[in-house]
């Protein structure tokens, strides 16, 4: 058994949580908001309307967009939105640390109901925390 949440920050409404700080992280990868879409499996229309809400919603602009030409188009995180990412990543980071104490407090002793034994060990992928950039 393990511990299942979403973290999302609330300005105006739902404003950013974890679908756009992962394409922000494709924009940083990749340079450009059509290719992070596309690494993720979604439409460049979908993530310019998640992006364009949050922009919306937080009063900022997220990307400077640069339109193609001879050397291509692309995006950049605004220093805003650079900003934003950090505080997010950190308040993530610390979330994970203090639900896993409480979870810890409230479970440990308990024993799976079908085997009667103590519960499966958590895979070490998900025991890690997320890296703060």
């Amino acid at each position: 058994m393990r511990l299942m949440y979403k973290i999302w920050l609330d300005y105006r409404g739902r404003a950013f949580g974890d679908g756009p700080a992962r394409l922000l992280d494709g924009v940083e990868e990749w340079g450009s908001l059509r290719k992070a879409a596309q690494e993720l499996g979604m439409s460049y229309n979908k993530a310019w309307r998640i992006l364009h809400a949050a922009e919306e919603r937080l009063g900022f602009p997220l990307l400077d967009r640069s339109v193609g030409g001879s050397l291509g188009g692309g995006s950049h995180l605004t220093p805003e939105a650079q900003d934003l990412m950090r505080r997010y990543r950190m308040v993530t980071v610390d979330a994970k640390q203090a639900l896993d104490l409480v979870f810890q407090r409230h479970f440990s002793d308990w024993e799976d109901p079908v085997t009667g034994g103590p519960p499966p060990e958590r895979p070490p992928e998900l025991a890690e925390p997320p890296v703060v950039k």
